[in-house]
């Protein structure tokens, strides 16, 4: 625990977000407000998670905001399937946040493996 700055996973899943934000502020995006927010969101989450559990006093606190940023991961992941098969991500798009999403999943059971074991 402690500075959520130095996790690596934190990073990684903020420029995803950031990402996310940048992709869905134009295009198709812009008027399906819905969806549009929904996806900036769950992206949003993630790290929001991270940070807080890293923070936090105890181990089983923090396990479990890493579990809800993993299920944020999912949620995400589930709507850029969405938004590509309605055509608002393009494949290059889509598969970079499904290759980032799988990454920071990985990267939260283990990091969650290692706090499980403190």
């Amino acid at each position: 625990m402690g500075n959520f700055e130095d996790l690596k996973v934190w990073h990684r899943s903020k420029d995803l977000a950031v990402s996310i934000y940048k992709t869905t502020g134009k295009g198709a995006f812009v008027k399906d407000y819905c969806l549009k927010d929904h996806i900036r969101k769950s992206a949003v989450s993630v790290p929001s998670n991270i940070a807080e559990g890293n923070e936090l006093g105890t181990n089983k606190q923090s396990i479990r905001c890493f579990y809800i940023a993993k299920g944020s991961v999912a949620e995400l992941l589930n709507q850029a399937i969405i938004a590509h098969e309605i055509g608002y991500l393009t494949q290059p798009q889509f598969e970079e946040i499904k290759e980032e999403c799988q990454a920071i999943s990985g990267m939260l059971a283990k990091l969650i493996q290692a706090r499980s074991k403190k």
